[in-house]
């Protein structure tokens, strides 16, 4: 069964602003994310990604969809069986671990990837949780630290969506 979501992502200000600290930046980020459910069983992510500085992004599903409050709000990176931080390729992962998405110098980063672990269906579907683009480089769980092993050292969100469900039909 083809299923299809979309994520369109905004910064903190157009995401929650009735509740952000007015002296916290505007990031000026957003995105659309689109996810399609393929035959061989992956999921192929397409992006785009304008405001951002150039250099590489961290990319991550976090576990809840719950935008109220930013990063308070939509908790861990999606992590359903219990791995550690990780890059996209590696066996040992988040499953909300996508990696690194890389801006130009114009702040714009168009992507396209497949991944085998995101689901679209089932108990392991990101339909309805969040995903956040990093203002930081992601180090794939690499960095000699412990926070390396859970955010990969990227933890500042430049802006947040809720992944949806979405018209097959509809390009």
């Amino acid at each position: 069964m083809e299923i299809k979501a979309v994520c369109v992502l905004k910064d903190q200000h157009d995401v929650y602003p009735y509740v952000h600290d007015l002296s916290d930046p505007i990031s000026g980020v957003n995105g659309v994310v689109v996810f399609e459910s393929q035959a061989n069983g992956q999921v192929l992510i397409k992006g785009t990604f304008t405001g951002l500085t150039r250099g590489k992004h961290g990319l991550h599903v976090c576990t809840f969809g719950n935008l109220f409050n930013g990063y308070h709000s939509v908790g861990p990176h999606f992590n359903p069986r219990k791995r550690i931080h990780g890059g996209q390729q590696d066996n040992e992962r988040h499953v909300g671990d996508l990696g690194n998405v890389e801006a130009n110098e114009d702040g714009v980063a168009e992507f396209q990837i497949e991944d085998q672990l995101i689901s679209l269906s089932g108990i392991e579907s990101i339909i309805g949780r969040a995903m956040v683009i990093q203002a930081e480089e992601d180090d794939l769980g690499k960095g000699e630290n412990e926070e390396s092993l859970s955010t990969g050292n990227a933890i500042t969100g430049l802006a947040w969506g809720v992944i949806g469900i979405a018209d097959v039909t509809a390009n």
